[in-house]
């Protein structure tokens, strides 16, 4: 399994149009297969829209992308210049991550956290998250946890849902004074990033 994770920073304004238009579209789409994910940002980088696209393997989604790109109903008939920047990224799940999509009511908010570890050591971060994430999991559940394989290399992403940011907060302050979170990395440690989401009226996850 993999996740295909593309990133997309529009115009400021833009994304009420984007995510109508995505809608409208996402029945022709997934003839072909299951959107798993779709957010925009709140806090952190602004005008922003993620979209989550679960296959087997890269093969599968090589062909499954060309198939739909046929479809004279996708993609959505978006204006060019609506674009500042298009990312895509293909992440691996690890081994205790729950698989995204469905029909997940996990939260009115997400948190994305991205960390980029010392080249050679994602490894050890599967193994020693492994370890921690089920005493996390006391608190609230985990929605995400991959690591990327094709794209900016070395990351870690781990998603989190909250009813609200008061929730987030006060989850976050319970968790750390556990012995095991969070889960002792910082040796390994380059960057860390975070933003706030909120998931579309048509998210698989919300």
């Amino acid at each position: 399994m993999i996740y295909e994770v593309r990133t997309y920073t529009l115009k400021p304004g833009s994304v009420p149009e984007f995510e109508k238009n995505f809608a409208a579209a996402l029945p022709h789409r997934e003839k072909y297969s299951k959107l798993g994910a779709f957010w925009h940002t709140e806090i952190g980088p602004l005008n922003q829209v993620i979209h989550v696209w679960p296959y087997e393997s890269v093969e599968e989604r090589n062909s499954i992308r060309a198939e739909a790109g046929k479809d004279p109903n996708w993609p959505p008939p978006n204006d060019p210049e609506m674009y500042v920047n298009m990312n895509s990224e293909i992440f691996i799940p690890a081994p205790f991550m729950r698989p995204m999509g469905g029909d997940q009511a996990l939260g009115a908010l997400y948190e994305m956290r991205t960390y980029t570890y010392k080249t050679g050591s994602i490894g050890k971060v599967v193994d020693i998250w492994a370890e921690a994430v089920p005493a996390r999991e006391e608190f609230s559940p985990l929605a995400a946890a991959m690591y990327t394989d094709v794209g900016g290399l070395n990351k870690w992403v781990h998603i989190w849902p909250y009813d609200d940011l008061e929730q987030r907060s006060k989850i976050r302050a319970e968790a750390v004074k556990t012995p095991s979170w969070p889960p002792p990395t910082r040796e390994f440690l380059v960057n860390q990033e975070n933003k706030i989401m909120v998931p579309a009226s048509f998210s698989p996850m919300h």
